[in-house]
């Protein structure tokens, strides 16, 4: 119980009022629907690899804008489509930055990189 004399929300059901869900939404309903397919997908992916094996790792951001183009686009939050707008130059500096720090302590920055590159991903998505 709360101080209010609240019950907490039952395991496994959706509170509404004061947690976070949006007045007018209902309890229970989904807020998040994906309509990517796996020829899309398939093709996106292969591409993002080429373009990072070719180039060693150097334009691996472009192959990371645009696997979360894909992603953003075949994504949608309260019936809302997200989209991507980061670019691969906007974070082509710091990729190399990262990718140097990677080889220098031999690849113990990688768990650095990580969630800032997934900190840049986040915050470069957006609703369209």
């Amino acid at each position: 119980m709360s101080i209010n004399n609240e019950q907490p929300p039952a395991y496994g059901t959706v509170p509404v009022a004061g947690y976070g869900i949006p007045q007018g939404s209902l309890a229970g309903t989904q807020i998040y629907q994906f309509k990517g397919g796996a020829a899309t997908w398939f093709g996106t992916q292969l591409l993002g690899i080429l373009i990072t094996v070719f180039t060693l790792g150097i334009c691996y951001p472009f192959a990371v804008v645009l696997i979360e183009r894909w992603r953003a686009k075949n994504t949608y939050l309260q019936g809302r489509q997200l989209q991507f707008v980061g670019s691969g130059w906007g974070i082509f500096g710091l990729w190399i930055k990262w990718l140097l720090l990677c080889i220098i302590t031999l690849g113990i920055y990688t768990f650095w990189v990580y969630p800032r590159l997934m900190q840049w991903k986040v915050e470069k998505t957006v609703y369209a």
